[in-house]
């Protein structure tokens, strides 16, 4: 037992976060949103839930898929950030095995006793995000970004958010604390990342201004406390930050970006993110009548599906020690997932009457776009990194 656990450990899978958290995300990509829509055509019954459908929907689209990219990410970006060998072997096992649990307690919630739910519920959650915060923390002063206390103050609330979801009475506050939440981590990451790609892909320098930036993650932070705060205050930060976040985007050169899909896509990510916090506006101030939930799924096909697969191609070959360059497949990955985006937010504005129709063909792309993604990387996340180095 002890020898299998050792060859086990020994596995380049628990090598570094992002290769065991980017595997599950593949897959709970791949399948999480194809059974949420046979559970909302009546195709597959519905578990036994205390709470629901819509709330287990919520949750494992943030929680779990959404947590499986934005834990692989945090747990190899905060190894580099402050110059350490970051977590690996057992530490990311039980990591992995924490999170599998959380998604069978979800589905098999109404077996198991208040106390076993919540605890199974919590335990990912809570362990990952006490040990970002220990390496953030305890190697504060070689950290290479003095604005990683964002990630301080964020992190924790994600558990608040995780709860409410489940609470059933503030379930809409969650979705909005969850989306807030995800919104401050996405603006961090294009920030860092999207200054490096300009650079790297076009030799440009894209407008840095620290007041701006520290401006616009502090109205980011408020917009986390959205559904608390009156309507006119609510929508108000909203508008305000989304015409600071278009005023930044004007000098980032996106007329330089859109020519390549692998850098465009997360431009138009960004766009997604004005977008959402302009639709969250105007709903502070009437009801658009919109059909399907746009202003969250903007964010979650547009935020996170438009900027997530990218994530995933270039940090699966980067850091395996691969050239970063998307092929043909990698593109139409990408393509896959604006087709889903314009069936699923815009398509059901002009046809509403074919809405579960829009809804199968944008699971279809999703589904395909991670499928493919997991197909073409997930071998390379259990292998050793072809340029020899360890991890």
């Amino acid at each position: 037992m002890v020898s299998l656990l050792r060859r086990l450990l020994s596995q380049p899978l628990w090598l570094v976060g992002f290769r065991p958290f980017f595997s599950l995300a593949a897959v709970s990509g791949m399948l999480l949103p194809p059974l949420w829509l046979l559970l909302f055509i009546g195709w597959l019954p519905a578990p036994m839930h205390d709470f629901a459908p819509m709330q287990w929907h919520a949750h494992e689209m943030f929680f779990g898929f959404g947590w499986a990219v934005i834990g692989g990410f945090l747990l190899t970006a905060t190894k580099n950030w402050v110059q350490i060998r970051g977590y690996h072997g057992a530490a990311l096992m039980l990591l992995t095995l924490a999170w599998i649990v959380e998604r069978l307690g979800m589905w098999y919630e109404a077996a198991l006793s208040p106390v076993v739910f919540y605890l199974s519920n919590n335990l990912f959650l809570v362990a990952i995000v006490l040990m970002l915060l220990w390496t953030l923390v305890r190697h504060s002063k070689t950290d290479s970004y003095s604005d990683n206390y964002f990630f301080l103050i964020a992190l924790p609330l994600f558990l608040v958010a995780k709860n409410l979801i489940l609470s059933g009475e503030y379930f809409q506050a969650g979705v909005s604390m969850a989306i807030g939440l995800f919104r401050v981590a996405f603006l961090v990451m294009l920030e860092r990342t999207l200054t490096q790609f300009m650079r790297s892909a076009f030799q440009v320098e894209i407008l840095r201004d620290p007041r701006l930036d520290r401006a616009i993650k502090l109205l980011a932070l408020a917009m986390i406390f959205e559904s608390f705060l009156p309507d006119l205050l609510a929508g108000g930060l909203a508008m305000l930050l989304a015409l600071l976040l278009l005023l930044r985007f004007v000098f980032w050169q996106p007329q330089r970006a859109m020519r390549r899909i692998d850098i465009g896509i997360m431009y138009l990510g960004y766009l997604a993110i004005v977008v959402q916090l302009l639709l969250v506006a105007l709903q502070h101030t009437f009801d658009p009548g919109w059909i399907g939930g746009v202003a969250t799924h903007v964010f979650s096909f547009g935020v996170m599906g438009l900027i997530i697969p990218a994530m995933l191609v270039r940090i699966s070959k980067g850091h395996t020690g691969r050239k970063v360059s998307f092929d043909a497949v990698d593109k139409a990955v990408l393509w896959l997932m604006i087709l889903a985006f314009v069936s699923r937010l815009v398509m059901p504005q002009f046809l509403p009457g074919a809405y579960t129709l829009w809804l199968a063909l944008a699971t279809a792309c999703w589904f395909l776009c991670f499928a493919t993604l997991g197909w073409r990387y997930i071998p390379y996340l259990f292998q050793p990194r072809v340029d020899g180095k360890e991890h």
